[in-house]
């Protein structure tokens, strides 16, 4: 079996020991967790294999040209995150919510060389950025502007790697929106009824669901707006309120009628409800996302408002109704194909094609519109548009004792993290290490100074520089010839599980368990440095001294393995690691088996640390600033 290998090239060797393995562990009913360093078949065959392996047939990275269109028969992801509202400060639990979760993916699938789209803007229409306009006493359309550039500004500095950031007060939205109304009331899924509605007689207007706040008609909770509980996230109407209020005066606002459009859900429902169960049993459906929409489904659906008496916003095209625009959460999700739309001109070619996988990220209290009120507005339309298949909605991120404020100056927003002094990355490992993936998380100063200096410094960190400084020092930063013995080979192994485990993990957005794959094999690889001591070996003899080297070596190959997994979590560290190690282009994507990329001769760069402690004075400092105002 060994002699046949020597007649093909080492991708296809390596290729087919793992294959081997792989139909040996499903003989065996093995599966990759069980995969074992003790198991001898598997210690051999790859012994043997990186004795032999120059890893010269490396697929190539695909270029990154736009814009990024779908390729029939390749895997063709389309990625959003839901779309943070204009006039909302991001703060670190929004950001983690979606966008930052969603740019991981897209990373990750772009080091898989898949065919990716990550798409996100600002939700701009609506009752909030009007309020927010009349307070300011400036237009709507000034107010998008001037937030829109904080929004870009705070996701660059977190190094979110959008293919197109847009926004929705655009018309390509207008287009498409009133397209898709217009297909469903032409197919009867419009209704049309009074609506009692809260008129401000002082304001001389009817007031929309957002000029308006009260007490919660479920909780109690005395600052309930006029269509969502924030306490209980119950979704309400405004005339449910208990002493409602007009926010721009304060006063008391009556109940008079007004005429409005619903979407007919109940028509729709059987429609939905197979598309649910489909897709919901063939894709990744995040288990709160799965019970919130069975438990709508259940209960329901009840014909849903879709106008709003407002300037700012898509014009409803309908006699009788040209005064009024679309409500926001039948608006907003249709910005996803505008914003699109306004990336390419053949948006359709991403949003109407069955090849297209669609995955969407987004905080809980958005899923009922993005499995319910959005898939039907899309299948009632009849057109063949590119439906949910996968869905990743965390819980909440909370601050320390409490909730994120910016009223109250609690927590840290997206420019305050940049003025901290503390690197982009260093947030993004701990909002993605401490992810709210299956309950609610907490950001706690004391949790990250703990998980930056034990999981980052010490172990990542630590190991990382530890090695390029070795080989610089005693090898002149040369890689020596890796003579991989038996007891390195269970190092492969147990590399090369926690590599296939991370796939694993990444592939069903299991963002958090992916990190810790990643700190698995550092840890790993700082064990394996301290049981051989090569400094020791380096005192010994010419054969303890060449061993030296094979370890060094082959942790240096460990580096850079690591240089790929980290990528998606901090990508300026890992460029900045490959830059250490002069990484070359087949370095860039994402292998199936730990392999030697850097093979004996190849020289390195400069070397520094990666990461900094964080001492306990700043961290106090951090926690009283964000704590509140006094």
């Amino acid at each position: 079996w060994n002699n046949s290998l020597r007649s093909v090239g080492p991708a296809v060797q390596i290729a087919v020991v793992f294959t081997h393995l792989t139909t040996a562990a499903l003989r065996s009913s093995i599966t990759v967790e069980k995969m074992s360093a003790d198991d001898g078949e598997t210690v051999k065959a790859v012994q043997e294999m990186w004795l032999k392996c120059v890893d010269d047939a490396s697929p190539q990275q695909k270029p990154d040209c736009h814009p990024v269109l779908p390729v029939k028969g390749e895997r063709n992801i389309l990625i959003t995150s839901a779309l943070p509202y204009v006039n909302n400060v991001p703060h670190l639990g929004n950001i983690i919510g979606c966008v930052l979760s969603a740019d991981v993916f897209a990373r990750y699938c772009r080091l898989r060389n898949y065919n990716t789209l990550y798409i996100c803007g600002t939700d701009e229409y609506g009752t909030a950025t009007e309020t927010k306009a009349l307070q300011e006493g400036v237009t709507p359309q000034e107010i998008c502007a001037k937030y829109f550039s904080l929004h870009v500004d705070i996701y660059d500095w977190f190094n979110i790697k959008f293919d197109y950031f847009g926004r929705t007060s655009t018309p390509q939205q207008t287009k498409i929106a009133q397209d898709i109304f217009l297909k469903l009331y032409e197919k009867g899924y419009i209704l049309k009824d009074d609506v009692e509605q809260l008129y401000c007689d002082k304001c001389k207007m009817y007031l929309a669901d957002r000029f308006v706040e009260g007490t919660c008609p479920v909780c109690s909770y005395q600052d309930a707006r006029g269509d969502q509980c924030d306490k209980c996230s119950r979704l309400i109407t405004a005339t449910e309120l208990k002493s409602p209020r007009c926010k721009m005066c304060s006063g008391s606002p009556e109940v008079k009628s007004s005429k409005h459009l619903f979407l007919d859900l109940p028509k729709l429902q059987p429609r939905v409800t197979e598309w649910f169960e489909k897709s919901s049993g063939e894709g990744l459906w995040s288990a709160n996302s799965k019970t919130v929409t069975a438990s709508w489904l259940r209960e329901g659906l009840k014909p849903r408002c879709i106008s709003r008496d407002l300037k700012w916003g898509t014009q409803i095209p309908l006699e009788g109704y040209s005064n009024k625009v679309f409500y926001v959460w039948f608006d907003a999700p249709i910005g996803y194909l505008s914003i699109t739309a306004c990336y390419m001109d053949e948006w359709e070619k991403w949003w109407k094609n069955p090849e297209v996988e669609l995955f969407q990220f987004m905080a809980k209290d958005n899923i009922p519109f993005h499995t319910v009120v959005f898939p039907c507005s899309l299948l009632g339309t009849g057109d063949n548009y590119t439906l949910l298949k996968h869905i990743s909605s965390t819980e909440y991120l909370n601050y320390e004792d409490g909730k994120f404020s910016k009223s109250r100056g609690v927590g840290v927003f997206g420019e305050d993290a940049k003025e901290t002094g503390i690197h982009a990355d260093v947030y993004r490992f701990f909002l993605l290490y401490t992810r709210p993936e299956t309950q609610d998380a907490v950001f706690s100063w004391s949790d990250f100074e703990m998980k930056v200096n034990t999981e980052l410094v010490n172990n990542l960190g630590n190991f990382i520089h530890r090695t390029l400084v070795f080989l610089k020092k005693h090898f002149n930063g040369i890689i020596p010839e890796v003579v991989p013995t038996e007891s390195d080979a269970k190092v492969i192994v147990e590399v090369t599980k926690e590599l296939k485990l991370y796939t694993g993990n990444l592939e069903n957005i299991r963002l958090r368990d992916g990190l810790k794959n990643i700190l698995s094999i550092s840890r790993i690889g700082n064990a394996y440095i301290q049981s051989n001591k090569p400094w020791s070996l380096l005192e010994g003899s010419k054969e303890e001294m060449s061993r030296a080297g094979s370890v060094i070596g082959l942790c240096t190959n460990i580096v850079c393995l690591l240089s790929v997994m980290v990528q998606p979590y901090m990508p300026s560290k890992s460029q900045q690691i490959q830059e250490q190690l002069k990484a070359t282009s087949k370095c860039k994507l994402l292998p199936e088996n730990f392999i030697p990329f850097l093979q004996k001769g190849h020289e390195i760069g400069e070397t520094n640390p990666l990461f900094s402690k964080l001492d306990e004075e700043t961290v106090r400092k951090m926690k009283a600033k964000f704590g509140g105002k006094k």
